[in-house]
């Protein structure tokens, strides 16, 4: 009997090691490094996101070595399935200067002779399921209007302990994608957190470096969320004590904050409706903007604009990542 057991359990590890080997194989772990001084596989970031093959099915991890990285970067919609690793916010950077209204050195293939704010990114990402880790990107152009930092044209995006750098515009958050960024660092001027995507902010530091607007949603009417802040922080630059939670971009533009502290630079109004828009008028008609449980001295409520909502609990239980994000749990 003692035998006959041995023997069961030598096949059963036997099954399982060869089950473990053939998932090796379906999935197998591909990992490139990426070091400015030639001790990695590659020496720019881009070099590395074009060596993965493309449409893979499965994660490829970039690791970025300390360094400033004066790149711009394009992950096209082949490239799937990438994590960018950094070696922290600090030490790995990516840098660029691009801003809308700046020359091209030679017309691109539209026959355009400038940037636009489309254009202007430091880090464009348009393939699906990829994820960005310990690092910072930036705009360095200055305050000479549109100047993105980090556009995201795709869905399943996740960012965590990123640092997303720059004046107006530094978050583009495009198309109706899902996107999650968990304890970032957001600095920025005027609609620095903007875009039409269905994104979560978790325990996020969210700096406004002027007085101006922090959010600029273009949420479609097909969505059932746009921007949601859980547990984040607002916090203002030096000399900067005007600030407004958001403003519509389009329509039915949705913002929510959430258990948010809010500094004494939030407006008691909270919200604009960006009037004078010849093209959209009466935005605040269909825009939902709320808050709920926020605190600081800027989360008074008593003074913000009618059209905008203080969720009760009731209305706040929806306000899940399982029913914003549907199927997608973000992973890292």
């Amino acid at each position: 009997m003692k035998r006959i057991l041995v023997i069961c359990v030598s096949i059963m590890i036997t099954i399982l090691t060869a089950a473990a080997s053939v998932a090796q194989q379906a999935n197998p772990v591909i990992k490139f490094t990426v070091a400015q001084d030639g001790s990695g596989d590659y020496k720019t970031i881009q070099e590395a996101v074009n060596a993965v093959r493309d449409h893979m099915q499965f994660r490829v991890t970039i690791h970025v070595k300390p360094g400033t990285y004066h790149e711009k970067l394009y992950i096209s919609p082949a490239k799937k399935n990438i994590a960018i690793i950094g070696a922290g916010k600090e030490n790995t950077i990516i840098t660029n200067a691009d801003y809308s209204g700046k020359s091209y050195p030679e017309k691109d293939w539209t026959g355009s002779s400038k940037f636009s704010t489309y254009t202007s990114f430091t880090v464009l990402v348009r393939g699906n399921d990829c994820v960005l880790e310990n690092l910072t990107i930036e705009n360095t152009s200055g305050r000479v209007g549109q100047a993105v930092a980090l556009h995201v044209e795709a869905d399943r995006f996740a960012a965590r302990n990123c640092a997303l750098l720059g004046n107006q515009d530094t978050l583009y958050t495009s198309k109706d994608g899902r996107n999650y960024f968990e304890s970032c660092y957001i600095a920025g001027t005027t609609d620095f957190i903007f875009g039409e995507a269905t994104a979560v902010f978790k325990q996020c530091l969210i700096q406004s470096l002027s007085d101006s607007y922090i959010t600029a949603a273009s949420t479609t009417r097909e969505q059932e969320f746009g921007y949601v802040f859980f547990d984040c922080e607002l916090r203002a630059g030096p000399g900067v004590g005007k600030v407004y939670l958001g403003r519509p971009w389009r329509p039915y533009a949705k913002t929510v904050f959430i258990r948010t502290l809010m500094g004494a630079h939030i407006l008691p109004e909270g919200w604009n409706a960006w009037p004078g828009d010849p093209m959209f008028a009466d935005k605040d008609k269909t825009a939902y903007y709320a808050e709920f449980e926020s605190s600081g001295p800027g989360s008074s409520a008593g003074k913000r604009v009618a059209w905008a909502k203080q969720l009760n609990k009731r209305e706040a239980k929806k306000y899940t990542m399982k029913n914003i994000f549907k199927s997608w749990v973000p992973y890292f």
